[in-house]
């Protein structure tokens, strides 16, 4: 589940993909039209990434429109397709036009030539070897998605965690290789940060998920026009603790009982990973250690053949992408405003104001 899923930033159908092919030579033409695609996109369904896009380091633009759209396609195909042999050809079919497009013939999808595009520009300041970063790491997102598809429950509060590191911190990992950009404390500090917007996904997706005889019919309409079955991805060891029943959370919404309990631990662990964060943070700018190791260091892609020999710069180039804290915080305040009731959180006009604030401030 996907925070842009959310009813208050507006979640719209896609709009008709142009058809389908591969393009020999992408040119100037192309690659403009493909930007204002992903970004219209983005503004129309991920608004909270719409507004981080203005603020992520010119040079990994690109890459991150092209990267947050990816995630919107892979989060919409549960909606978008009437069986689950149809949701794993579109799997495919992804996974092959991104082995197309960092192999340098990217099919003709907007998302597909902008993320050529940002390869190349890529390639000409750096080594092939970021670009493959990339590839793992997007191809991590979609073995991902893939396999939650179902909207299966999370067993528990740590499976819940690894879906959002190979998710959220997954995405914010391959931004930081297209700027390029290799620090373990920024890859640590995007660790804590994605498991939180992870978590805070799941949390903003209940009222669409567990409740949708409640939206319009077309949003969840297959192409055979059924509606989803309802679902609950709250952890399941959480549901037994606060003995809530997902059926009773269907029928009776945030009024079940011991269901503002689950809610208010699930999302008080996300909490504790943006707390986790800014406390690296204000260690890392006093010149201090971060305060704890980094528990995926060594981990594929997460080996640093270099002591960091300059954090200051490095948080100063990623900071940008370290924002993702931000509309994350914002909700988690809002649903502690509302007793943890996901239904009554409303979208916050404030967010642009508080991610200015926090550039200008550096701090999360």
């Amino acid at each position: 589940m996907n925070c842009t899923r959310i009813a208050g930033h507006g979640l719209r159908r896609l709009v008709k993909p142009p058809p389908r092919g591969t393009r020999g030579i992408v040119t100037d033409a192309d690659v403009v039209k493909a930007r204002k695609y992903c970004q219209t996109q983005l503004q129309h369904s991920d608004y909270d990434a719409h507004l981080i896009s203005r603020l992520v380091p010119a040079r990994a633009t690109d890459a991150y429109l092209a990267l947050r759209n990816l995630n919107l396609e892979l989060v919409r195909l549960p909606e978008q397709v009437s069986n689950p042999v149809i949701g794993q050809m579109r799997m495919q079919f992804w996974r092959e036009s991104i082995d197309k497009t960092f192999a340098g013939n990217p099919p003709a999808e907007p998302i597909c030539v902008l993320l050529h595009q940002a390869l190349q520009d890529l390639r000409a300041r750096s080594t092939a070897s970021t670009a493959s970063s990339i590839k793992f790491w997007v191809q991590r997102l979609i073995k991902t998605r893939e396999k939650h598809m179902d909207n299966r429950p999370y067993a528990s509060l740590a499976a819940l965690e690894e879906y959002a590191e190979n998710t959220y911190s997954t995405l914010m990992y391959a931004t930081l290789a297209a700027m390029p950009l290799r620090s373990m404390h920024v890859d640590h500090l995007a660790s804590h940060i994605g498991k939180a917007c992870g978590i805070v996904a799941v949390l903003r997706g209940i009222p669409v998920l567990a409740a949708p005889q409640q939206q319009p019919a077309k949003s969840h309409a297959g192409p055979g026009g059924g509606l989803q079955d309802p679902a609950l991805l709250l952890p399941l060891d959480v549901m037994a603790e606060a003995n809530l029943r997902e059926e009773d959370v269907f029928r009776y919404g945030p009024r079940a009982e011991g269901f503002q309990d689950a809610v208010f631990k699930v999302a008080t662990r996300a909490n504790d990973h943006l707390i986790t964060a800014r406390e690296m943070l204000k260690n890392l700018k006093a010149g201090q250690e971060a305060g704890h190791e980094f528990e995926h260091q060594g981990e594929a892609e997460h080996v640093y053949e270099h002591e960091e020999d300059d954090t200051q710069r490095d948080i100063r180039r990623g900071f940008g992408v370290l924002l993702e804290s931000v509309p994350a915080q914002e909700y988690l305040s809002n649903l502690e405003r509302t007793n943890f009731d996901p239904w009554a959180v409303k979208p916050s006009w404030k967010l642009p104001w508080r991610l200015w604030r926090a550039t200008s401030k550096n701090q999360i």
